[in-house]
């Protein structure tokens, strides 16, 4: 019996990656997999970048060519030496996704929810035993371009997190906070702010970084909503490192819900 965590990496584009995976670290041989539940659903591959390319469902989450270098190889090589046994990655990230596209029943919601349960049954009849399952999670830009109050990315956002962790058995959610619009630094604030206050309030959301708002302001975007790959490789690797801390109980954050650096 092999011990091993699982992680559904969902969200939207800067969760799906828009970097490049040439630039992005390789995956210490060992540390962890992906788990292909649309397109190779009988076996585990290696976790490379870019992180998810190829799982396109035309039923629920879809976006050909898109996802380009993620977070995913630096999240999952900054936690594997604190967690000490593999990470099997799921991939259900759609670029210009809104909450409203993630509520429960939704093609979103019921396909991360169809991939975990398929990796799930996979791992159960190959001699794997999962220690846990977690969520991590980029989403808000597409509704703070919308203008969505933050009491209402707050309900919805709470409302999806904790119908998806109670129907697929996850343990938590790990957030990573989303970063500033390039030109429109106060855009998105509402959103942040509605954010800190799930991770305040809500002890199944644990905040892991906040490093996309330093961004913008060291240059290291793409354009107005995505960023660089040496962006997403810091902030992977911050997130990375809190969530395997906040699992093994090293809890160093400002609060039980709250890991990251101001």
């Amino acid at each position: 019996m092999k011990d091993v965590y699982v992680f559904l990496f969902m969200g939207q584009s800067n969760m799906a990656g828009r970097g490049i995976a040439k630039l992005a670290p390789k995956v210490n041989d060992g540390w962890a997999y992906e788990y292909r539940a649309v397109t190779q659903p009988d076996m585990l591959v290696p976790l490379e970048e870019p992180f998810g390319a190829e799982e396109n469902n035309p039923e629920g989450v879809y976006e050909p060519g898109m996802k380009t270098g993620s977070l995913v190889s630096a999240f999952v090589n900054s936690a594997y030496p604190v967690l000490r046994s593999p990470i099997i990655g799921v991939s259900c990230a759609k670029g210009g996704s809104s909450i409203n596209e993630w509520r429960p029943g939704g093609s979103y919601f019921n396909d991360g929810l169809a991939r975990l349960q398929k990796c799930r049954k996979y791992l159960s009849a190959h001699q794997y035993r999962i220690i846990n399952t977690y969520m991590a999670w980029c989403q808000g830009c597409t509704d703070g371009d919308n203008g969505m109050s933050r009491e209402e990315y707050r309900i919805k956002t709470e409302e999806f997190f904790m119908a998806f962790l109670e129907q697929g058995k996850i343990e938590c959610c790990f957030l990573i906070q989303i970063g500033n619009q390039r030109d429109e630094p106060e855009l998105y604030k509402p959103i942040q702010d509605a954010q800190e206050e799930l991770c305040a309030e809500n002890g199944k959301v644990i905040m892991v970084s906040r490093s996309f708002k330093t961004m913008a302001a060291r240059g290291l975007m793409k354009d107005v909503f995505h960023y660089l790959q040496p962006a997403y490789n810091e902030a992977g690797a911050e997130a990375g490192e809190n969530a395997a801390r906040y699992i093994k109980g090293n809890r160093g954050g400002t609060s039980n819900g709250d890991m990251a650096s101001k």
